[in-house]
């Protein structure tokens, strides 16, 4: 547990042990289930604990050319890529950067696959399909919502995969469970099944929160035995972002107002929702408070928690709290390290939180901290 005395305000803090034992679970599942766990850059970039990373995992996967070369440069081997749109520009980087492309469309598939083939390159192309099912609830985050731009479906393929094509790729999911894996690959195998036989590899994409605590970890290695043993010819691979990085670590803040409005107390803080928890407004999804309680609760002291932005809506509520809040009290934002320092902005100039990680001797290791530079490069 880190000793909050220590830690700077605003700090997202990382806690090694906590990593340690997800990473062990995911090189378990890995082992036991005989696939290829990789890392999605998307969720949870901080390179600096990449060693720690490499020591159970040694591949990750990327949607950027940013993404595929510190892929290439910090996990030490090029990158699983795939983007909704490569350029004329940019593919040539990918490839640089790249062991495996996969294709969103047909026509990108037949607009880049001959510069592959062409440089001679030992990059293995995918093609990203839609099996047209998902049970994810929130549009925002469900890349099979009608009309989706991601992924092609089964009616615009025909029996045999298209030149060049070796892999094929799906992602259906989003913080969800084996159940709803198993439901989606009875989805594909009605689709693609034909295609399945025909490919090198398959890649079941990210969403599998095989780390959380009620997630059914024996059911995942299960599914994934019988779905090998159902295609052989395939290499299974999956990249979860959230599963590696949950439950890891907090965002610390302090509170440096209190006001009242017709009743409501909001207790302002020096961090952001909009800049530093975008998740919380986009999805949008209450954050649980280390010491407070999650709902309202009559009679204790209740306060929403306001951001330090100038955007109205940057506010999440409401908590109740043993004791008043005082000007100086720590919040704790629990669970803070995925898509958070991967989607933080410096909006209305409002800096970064530093970036620490609590170590498995009790120490803390400051990362980053930001200043008025990186603001004004960011500017220019």
């Amino acid at each position: 547990m880190i000793e909050v005395d220590k830690i700077p305000s605003p700090c997202y803090v990382m806690e090694e042990e906590l990593l340690r034992s997800n990473l062990s679970l995911i090189k378990h599942v890995k082992e036991a289930a005989g696939v290829n766990i990789i890392l999605a850059f998307k969720a949870f970039a901080l390179w600096k604990s990449f060693p720690i990373i490499k020591e159970y995992i040694s591949c990750s996967t990327a949607s950027s050319v940013f993404e595929a070369q510190l892929a290439y440069e910090e996990m030490g081997n090029p990158a699983h890529t795939f983007s909704p749109g490569y350029t004329a520009d940019n593919f040539p980087v990918f490839m640089k950067y790249s062991s495996h492309i996969t294709f969103n469309s047909l026509s990108q598939l037949q607009r880049f696959y001959p510069m592959v083939a062409e440089s001679g390159k030992k990059i293995s192309c995918g093609l990203r399909i839609n099996p047209e099912f998902s049970e994810v609830e929130t549009d925002l985050y469900n890349p099979c919502a009608p009309g989706s731009r991601f992924g092609v479906i089964a009616d615009q393929l025909g029996d045999i995969l298209p030149e060049g094509v070796e892999g094929l790729h799906f992602h259906t999911l989003c913080e969800s469970t084996s159940y709803n894996l198993e439901k989606t690959l009875t989805a594909v195998e009605e689709r693609f099944g034909h295609l399945l036989k025909q490919a090198k590899w398959l890649n079941m994409g990210g969403g599998h929160l095989m780390t959380r605590s009620d997630y059914e970890v024996n059911h995942l290695i299960s599914l994934l035995k019988g779905f090998r043993q159902r295609y052989p010819n395939l290499e299974v691979i999956m990249e979860p972002g959230s599963a590696f990085v949950w439950q890891t670590g907090t965002l610390v803040s302090t509170v440096i107002d209190i006001v009242e409005n017709r009743s409501i107390k909001t207790a302002i803080v020096d961090v952001s929702f909009a800049c530093h928890m975008p998740d919380c407004l986009e999805m949008p999804y209450k954050p649980r408070i280390r010491g407070a309680y999650q709902e309202p609760v009559c009679n204790k002291p209740t306060y929403r928690i306001g951001g330090n932005s100038c955007l109205s809506g940057d506010f999440v509520g409401e908590w109740s709290f043993d004791e008043p809040l005082l000007i100086g009290d720590k919040i704790i934002f629990e669970d803070m390290i995925h898509y958070t320092t991967v989607k933080t902005t410096m909006f209305n100039g409002i800096s970064h939180p530093a970036i620490a990680l609590w170590t498995k001797e009790n120490k803390l290791e400051i990362y980053r901290k930001f200043g008025y530079e990186d603001y004004k490069n960011r500017m220019c």
